[in-house]
């Protein structure tokens, strides 16, 4: 309606808040404003409508969880709210409550199904997205009882031999219960199973725990029923829970009258159901466990999802069949990679997700950085599906849009659309060129204009923080990614022959260039150093982790590059916690992907310190081989984003990959990261295969030692796009060695 627009919102909202003794709404949003620089979007509605639904559960968490602590809650609320641990919170004025210490856990899912539940460290499986859980208990006759989220030692692992399993395991005392929770196969349906196991040293049961929170807080349950032949529940009358025999006891409770965990030693009656207009419902199922012997339940709750057909055709073994194969010494190392493979399939299913849960949603940024780890490690039709999506999520004005505010999303659109087509060394779809000359006719247009004396002149305008930056402003993340978006559409157009786009985004991107290199030119001069900070108007921070795209992943910078090693020499000396970057902006946690960004400029530089990058990454990530977007510098927990952040496992990826084989200019590196500590032994390592710009290849190294040297044998299968590329083989510690045409293998001997 347009004369809505003509109604004085602004006079309205400030008299309402007024009347009401509240402070003016209008006074404090430009109070906010005044600490950025303008722009067109203050902030994104999407981010706000995200953050508004993270602290509605968590206003809902601070009426619900402080008042009721003896009820058994998830394994973060057991610790955050404890005021002897590490990550005890005080709750004072805060107004949420929300989980900001263990954000930590881990999917499971079947290739071809989009539903991901997520398991949290002590093994409280969330089977569908956002609702309640399922947990398991031990508990004997005399009140003792194994609760995982409360118990003092526990041991997680992520089992890839057949599938994607989740196994937790706690004992205490003589107790002992091992959960596993996956997605499998029954009747072409995909069900998300949860086996338990259990044994104590006498009699007692376990438990099966129907509970209405998930890792983020509540969720409620209103309606609780036990199924006649007592193998199952009917949970808010639509989502079936099957018990694999049925429960010997049953006992269900609302809020009023407490947790049910409570009551299971003393209430001899049992409830076959329970109803709670609260949504606090929670019910048990006991199984009887014999002295001495052990036990096994499992439950199922089938996951909705219409093709059958799709996800029947689909398994592990098919999904994961050509991908690129890593076989080193390491095991960890090795366990990462292979769960970082697992996880890449897991959220490339039916889109690109950055997370399975908080950010189950797609964005531009981090899909290149995972669309690029997928491409690199041999999943081209996933890329290729994805990049098939690109066009529609465009404006008619050309931009690639994720939330308003954000410019880097068009240059990293044409980004990994380029590399694909390097990659496979195929040209764009019709409908993928049209997007991308719009694309980069957004960019040139978007570009300030001005004249050279104002520092931003030519640059992008100011936005909201791609990378968790700070404030809106001009930020050098944004420019580096718009130069690289008007080159790849010049190496689009190229491909199918169209020189006058290419001409022209060439021109485009020299001229951008240059402002960028103007501008940088005199921050220099301001802040005494070559380092580069996040924008022409902010001073070193955290912030100029943004500014090292242009070297990682864009490469628009050589190697050695006075300007982005003295950005990196900062990072190291001032924003470091515990080995990993510590990006205080938002984040405030170590983040493992941002540190793996440090790493991989020091892999170009030629600096041995990024083996201590990728150490520190490994040190982070949980048992099951993931990473939360960012880490708690105390409980090494999740401190912000999702808990299991995509983007971290392609970095991990994608830095393996670049030790064993990176594009370098016409140039290909091969072993330029391997670790000395894996040619220590005789055992071979192997790599591939690989795509690359310049074809796929496979990489072996046989380490070869006598009584007087210590020698490797590189060997190499490649299929080439066209000629075989400039080969130099770079193995740390060893002679470098250039590879003379035609050869398929070298020998390279240790440095003395």
């Amino acid at each position: 309606m347009p004369w809505l627009k003509w109604l004085p919102w602004r006079y309205l909202l400030r008299r309402l808040a007024r009347t009401h003794g509240f402070l003016d709404p209008m006074a404090v949003l430009a109070g906010v404003q005044r600490f950025a620089q303008p722009s067109e979007v203050n902030q994104p509605v999407e981010l706000l409508r995200a953050g508004a639904l993270f602290h509605a559960r968590g206003l809902i968490n601070s009426r619900v969880i402080q008042h009721n602590l003896d009820w058994v809650w998830p394994y973060w609320i057991e610790r955050q709210f404890n005021p002897a641990d590490d990550a005890f919170v005080p709750r004072a004025f805060s107004i949420t409550h929300v989980n900001l210490t263990h954000r930590n856990w881990t999917a499971v899912g079947w290739p071809a199904c989009p539903n991901l539940p997520i398991v949290d460290p002590r093994g409280l499986l969330t089977p569908i997205y956002d609702g309640w859980s399922l947990d398991g208990w031990v508990i004997l006759g005399n009140g003792e009882r194994l609760v995982p989220s409360r118990a003092s030692n526990s041991v997680q692992r992520l089992e890839l031999e057949q599938g994607l399993t989740v196994a937790t395991e706690t004992a205490q005392d003589d107790l002992w219960l091992l959960s596993k929770a996956s997605v499998e196969l029954v009747a072409a349906t995909a069900v998300c199973r949860l086996r338990l196991e259990a044994r104590s040293r006498q009699a007692g049961w376990l438990v099966v725990a129907l509970r209405p929170y998930n890792p983020e807080g509540i969720s409620f349950i209103h309606r609780i029923e036990l199924a006649p032949e007592r193998s199952g529940w009917l949970v808010d009358g639509k989502c079936k829970v099957g018990f694999s025999a049925p429960a010997d006891r049953h006992h269900a409770s609302d809020y009023r009258g407490g947790d049910v965990s409570i009551h299971l030693n003393d209430r001899e009656d049992e409830q076959q159901e329970c109803e709670c207009d609260v949504g606090m419902a929670t019910a048990a199922a006991l199984f009887k466990l014999e002295a001495g012997q052990s036990r096994t339940v499992t439950v199922d709750v089938p996951l909705e999802w219409d093709d059958k057909t799709q996800v029947s055709a689909a398994t592990w073994a098919s999904s994961l069949q050509g991908a690129c194969a890593l076989r080193i010494p390491d095991a960890h190392f090795q366990f990462l990679y292979d769960a970082g493979l697992h996880t890449l399939v897991l959220h490339s299913i039916d889109d690109i997700y950055p997370g399975p849960y908080t950010y189950k949603r797609f964005w531009f940024r981090d899909a290149a950085f995972i669309l690029h780890a997928l491409l690199c490690a041999g999943f081209s039709e996933r890329v290729e599906r994805a990049l098939d999506r690109f066009p529609a999520r465009q404006t008619a004005t050309g931009y690639f849009r994720s939330q308003d505010g954000e410019w880097d999303s068009n240059g990293e659109a044409l980004w990994i659309m380029q590399r694909f087509c390097e990659v496979t060394n195929r040209p764009p779809k019709p409908n993928w060129w049209l997007a991308a000359w719009r694309a980069a006719r957004w960019i040139g247009r978007k570009r300030l204009k001005g004249e050279h004396q104002a520092l931003q002149a030519g640059l992008l305008p100011a936005g909201f923080s791609a990378e968790h930056l700070g404030p809106n402003d001009y930020y050098y993340w944004d420019d580096f990614w718009g130069i690289a978006g008007l080159l790849s559409a010049a190496a689009l157009a190229a491909r199918i022959g169209d020189e006058a786009p290419r001409q022209a985004f060439e021109l485009d991107a020299e001229d951008f260039r240059q402002a960028l290199e103007r501008s940088l030119d005199r921050v220099a001069e301001r802040v005494g150093s070559p380092a580069m900070p996040a924008s022409p108007y902010r001073r070193l921070d955290a912030g100029a982790i943004g500014s090292l795209a242009g070297g990682y992943p864009l490469q628009l910078r050589p190697p050695d590059d006075p300007r982005l090693l003295a950005t990196v020499e900062f990072l190291l000396q001032h924003c470091f916690f515990a080995g990993g970057f510590f990006q205080d902006m938002i984040h405030s946690g170590i983040n493992a992907y941002l540190t793996l960004h440090v790493a991989q400029v020091l892999l170009r530089a030629g600096d041995p310190r990024y083996r201590e990058l990728m150490d520190a990454v490994a040190g982070l990530a949980s048992p099951t081989g993931q990473w939360p977007e960012a880490i708690h510098p105390r409980t090494r927990g999740g401190c912000m984003g999702d808990g299991q952040h995509v983007w971290a496992a392609a970095e991990w990826i994608l830095m393996i990959r670049n030790c064993f084989l990176r594009e370098e200019g016409d140039a290909l590196i091969v072993g330029g990261g391997v670790f000395p500590a894996w040619l220590a032994g005789d055992e071979a390592l192997s790599f591939g295969p690989a795509p690359t710009a310049f074809g796929t290849v496979s990489i072996a190294i046989e380490p070869e030692k006598t009584a007087s040297s210590e020698a490797a044998k590189v060997s190499w299968q490649g299929i080439w796009h066209r000629q075989a590329p400039r080969i130099e083989i770079c193995l740390p510690g060893f002679v470098p060695f250039q590879v003379p045409p035609g050869e398929t293998s070298a020998r390279v001997v240790k440095a003395i």
